[in-house]
C-alpha cells in the first residue's frame, strides 16, 4: 500500500490551541503510519510587514498538488491576505482538504464546533446567573469566522436581555494571541473608564493575560470583575482562579480531520460538515465553583515537567546565543547548532539554504520575492542521529533526503532575516516546534546568524560598505538597469589622501580612522539607491543613476568631509582626490572598463592637487 502524504498549513504553532489539535492529528498519523508535514511560520506577531513576508515565504515552498490531502489551520491566520493565498492554493489542487470552524468553502470538509450557541449560554449565565449588566469585549481577528461568531452571540445574548453594549470604548480587538491580553488590559486602563461586571475574551490565551493584568493592579477576580475566555486550555484549567470558558475537544477534533481525509482516500464518502460538541465550564473566574475532577498528583508531575522544560530551553538558547554571537563562518554556526538539537533529543533535522545564501546580502532594503529558488543546499543533517549534508536537491522535493517510510512527522520552518528568505530547517519526528515557546526564537537567532555570515562576504569589515566583491554583484544591477533603460550611469573614483604620511606620523590606528571617516562620508553622500565600496587600501568606488548624480554626490562628499574635519579635530586633514563620468552605456561596454576611466580622471586631479600644493 503506498504511503499517504499529508500536508497542513498553521501559524503559530506554539499557542495551546493549535497545539492540542496537532497531538490529535500526529497520533492518528503515527498509528495508521500517515506521513504528515507542517507549513508554520509566525507571522503578525511583531506588526512589521517586511518580517511578516519573510515568515509568510514557507508557504509558497510546497508544490500542494504532490500531497495526497491537506489540512487547513486557516483560524490561526490573523492575515486575511495570506489566509485567502492559501486556501486559493488548495483549491487550485483538487485534493481533499479539511479546514476547522469554517463554513464558507464548500470545497472543504469543516470540522467544528457551534461558537454561536456555546457561547451565547455562557454569556446568559453571566447575565442571569451573577447579574452581569456591564461587559468589556476582547474579540479576535475581525475576519476569523470562529470570532465573528462568538461576537455575534456575544451582542445577541446581550440585546435579548436589553443590555446595550458601547461598542467604541469597551471592544478590543485582538488576534487571539496571549499579548492582544495585554494589551487589552492596558487600553482599559487608559481609557478612564468604570470597570465592568465582566470582561469577556474570545480564547483563553487573551483572557489569562488580560487577568494577570487586572490581578497586578489590584483587581480581585471575580469579587471586583468577572473575566471569561474560550478553549479551556492547560493554562485555564491550572490558572488562579481557574477560568470560566468553553470546553472544546481539540484532541478529537485533529484525529477526526485524518479520519475525515482517509475515507475520502479510500473512496468513502463523508459529511462536508462534522460537529463536534462543546459546553461552557462555569469555574471560579466567574463566581461559580468547578467540582475538581482532576488528580493533584498529576497536575503536580505536568507543572513540574514545564517549568524543567522552560528552564531547559532557556539555558540551551542563551547557550546558542552565545555561541552564534561568535560564529563566523558557516561550520561555526553548524557546530553550535548541532549541540543544541542533541539537548532536545532531536535526530532527524534538515538545515535548507538559497543556493546564493552567501551572496544574497544586499544593504537597500528592496522587496524581495518569496518565492523558493529550483535547486536548494543542504549543509547540515542529522539523519538518524548521524551528521551528513547534500550539495544540492529540488526545492520541489521538500526534504533533501526523501523520507522512504510512513508515519513521519516534519515541522517546516522559514529561515530569513526581514523580507529577505533565506531557506527552511526541517525538524522530524521531534514535537520541539509544537511544545517549546522559544523554538521561534531559536529560528530567529538561526537567521540572524546566517545573515550576519552572508555580510561578512560581502562588506568590508573596517567600513561597514561593499567590499570589492560586494561592489562588483550589486553595481552590476544598475549597470544593467542603466544598459536595458539606456539611461545615464555615473561611476565616481575615490583615492584617499595623505594616508602613508598618516600611518608614518600618527599610527596606523589613526590611518584606520582617516579611512574609516572617508568611507563614512561616501556613504552618506550615496543615498541607498545607489552603491558603494572600498576597492581596497584607500580606494573607494561609487555607481549612481542619473546624469544629475555626480554633481550631487560631490558636493554632499565635500561638505561632509568638511563636517568631519571640524568635528574630530586631528592634526591631519582628511581629503580625498575624486574622477567622475557619466555615460549611457553600451552593449560593448564593459563596467571595469567603465571603472578604469574614472580611476584616470581621479590620477589626474590627484596630481593636480599635488601640483597645487607645490
Amino acid at each position: 500500500m503506498a504511503i499517504r502524504n499529508i500536508a497542513a498549513v498553521v501559524s503559530g504553532m506554539d499557542e495551546e490551541y493549535p497545539y492540542q489539535i496537532i497531538q490529535g492529528i500526529n497520533t492518528y498519523a503515527q498509528k495508521n503510519s500517515i506521513n504528515v508535514s507542517y507549513f508554520s511560520a509566525f507571522g503578525g506577531i511583531i506588526d512589521n510587514k517586511q518580517f511578516d513576508t519573510g515568515e509568510y515565504s514557507i508557504y509558497y515552498l510546497p508544490d500542494l498538488s504532490k500531497f495526497d490531502g491537506a489540512i487547513l489551520f486557516t483560524n490561526t491566520f490573523s492575515n486575511l491576505e495570506m489566509r485567502n493565498t492559501i486556501i486559493n492554493k488548495i483549491k487550485e489542487t483538487g485534493i481533499p482538504s479539511v479546514i476547522f470552524e469554517c463554513k464558507d468553502h464548500p470545497e472543504f470538509y469543516n470540522i467544528g464546533i457551534n461558537n454561536y450557541s456555546v457561547m451565547k449560554k455562557l454569556v446568559c449565565h453571566l447575565i442571569e446567573k451573577h447579574g452581569v449588566r456591564t461587559f468589556n469585549y476582547v474579540s479576535g481577528p475581525a475576519s476569523n469566522p470562529e470570532s465573528i461568531e462568538r461576537y455575534r452571540a456575544f451582542r445577541d445574548a446581550l440585546a435579548e436581555h436589553g443590555i446595550e453594549f458601547d461598542e467604541k470604548n469597551r471592544k478590543y480587538n485582538g488576534l487571539f494571541r496571549s499579548y492582544d491580553g495585554i494589551k487589552a488590559a492596558e487600553a482599559f486602563f487608559d481609557s478612564g473608564l468604570e470597570l465592568p461586571d465582566a470582561f469577556v475574551c474570545a480564547n483563553d490565551s487573551m483572557a489569562l493575560t488580560l487577568m494577570n493584568g487586572l490581578q497586578h493592579k489590584g483587581y480581585r477576580i471575580p469579587e471586583d470583575v468577572i473575566v471569561t475566555g474560550f478553549d479551556h486550555t492547560f493554562n485555564a484549567q491550572n490558572s488562579f482562579p481557574k477560568l470560566t470558558t468553553v470546553k472544546r475537544p481539540l484532541f478529537r477534533s485533529g484525529e477526526m480531520a485524518m479520519r475525515t481525509l482517509m475515507d475520502l482516500l479510500e473512496g468513502n464518502s463523508a459529511p462536508k460538515n462534522r460537529h463536534i460538541e462543546a459546553e461552557p465550564v462555569f469555574s471560579e473566574s466567574c463566581g461559580c465553583k468547578e467540582e475538581e475532577t482532576y488528580d493533584i498528583r498529576e497536575f503536580k508531575k505536568n507543572t513540574y515537567m514545564r517549568i524543567e522544560s522552560i528552564y531547559t530551553n532557556i539555558h540551551m538558547l542563551n547557550r546558542m546565543i552565545a555561541g552564534l554571537a561568535s560564529a563566523e563562518n558557516l561550520e561555526d554556526c553548524i557546530a553550535v547548532l548541532e549541540k543544541q538539537l542533541r539537548v532536545i533529543n532531536c535526530d532527524e533535522f534538515s538545515l535548507c539554504l538559497v543556493k546564493d545564501w552567501e551572496n544574497a546580502y544586499s544593504t537597500a532594503c528592496e522587496e524581495e520575492t518569496v518565492t523558493y529558488p529550483p535547486e536548494m543546499t543542504a549543509p547540515f543533517i542529522l539523519d538518524k542521529g548521524k551528521r551528513t549534508s547534500v550539495a544540492s536537491f529540488p526545492s520541489s522535493r521538500l526534504h533533501p533526503i526523501p523520507l522512504t517510510t510512513g508515519g513521519n512527522i516534519s515541522y517546516f520552518i522559514p529561515l530569513h532575516y526581514t523580507q529577505r528568505c533565506l531557506g527552511y530547517y526541517i525538524i522530524t519526528n521531534n514535537d520541539y516546534p509544537i511544545y517549546s515557546l522559544l523554538c521561534h526564537t531559536m529560528t530567529m537567532c538561526i537567521g540572524n546568524a546566517i545573515d550576519n555570515i552572508s555580510k561578512l562576504n560581502v562588506l568590508d569589515p573596517l567600513c561597514k560598505i561593499y567590499n570589492r566583491n560586494g561592489f562588483f554583484k550589486y553595481a552590476g544591477y544598475i549597470f544593467k538597469e542603466c544598459l536595458a533603460e539606456q539611461s545615464p550611469l555615473s561611476i565616481c573614483f575615490i583615492d584617499m589622501d595623505g594616508l602613508k604620511a598618516i600611518n608614518d606620523n600618527y599610527g596606523h590606528n589613526e590611518g584606520d580612522f582617516a579611512i574609516k571617516s572617508i568611507a563614512d562620508a561616501i556613504s552618506s553622500a550615496c543615498d541607498s539607491i545607489n552603491v558603494c565600496g572600498r576597492f581596497g587600501g584607500d580606494e573607494f568606488i561609487v555607481i549612481g543613476r542619473g546624469s544629475d548624480f555626480v554633481e550631487k554626490f560631490k558636493q554632499d562628499f565635500d561638505a561632509k568631509v568638511n563636517e568631519l574635519n571640524r568635528e574630530c579635530e586631528k592634526p591631519y586633514p582628511l581629503s580625498a582626490s575624486v574622477g567622475c563620468i557619466t555615460e549611457v552605456p553600451e552593449n560593448k561596454d564593459d563596467l571595469f572598463e567603465l571603472i578604469q576611466k574614472a580611476d584616470k580622471i581621479m590620477y589626474e586631479a590627484k596630481k593636480a592637487k599635488r601640483k597645487n600644493r607645490a
